[in-house]
């Protein structure tokens, strides 16, 4: 199940460092990219700027479709591996059980 990374510390404001999986595409049904981070914005603004060289920039993935938050970096990165072993049919439905339309999730996390 998806957690939101907006998690309010007391004088903190939004605590951006947080083990979290997740799933970036180039559109809908399109290629599938799963990584883990501890800073999701971060990120994800890296996706977007083309500054990540390798597979994410060859192909455009820069939509945040999916992402779940875990308890610890281990936690996160064994989630990473297990959702990576998953069919395609799997991840895309697990993708739209919580994004149906595949929006650009960016924006809920920043």
């Amino acid at each position: 199940m998806a957690v939101s990374v907006q998690q309010r510390g007391e004088d903190t404001g939004l605590v951006e460092k947080h083990p979290c999986v997740y799933i970036v595409t180039n559109k809908k049904h399109g290629t599938l990219y799963i990584g883990v981070t501890s800073n999701l914005p971060a990120r994800i603004w890296q996706h977007k700027q083309g500054s990540l060289a390798g597979f994410t920039r060859n192909y455009g993935l820069k939509h945040l479709v999916y992402f779940e938050c875990a308890d610890s970096i281990i936690s996160a990165i064994e989630r990473e591996k297990q959702l990576k072993n998953w069919h395609r049919a799997w991840k895309i439905r697990l993708i739209e059980s919580s994004n149906p339309d595949w929006n650009d999730l960016y924006r809920s996390i920043v």
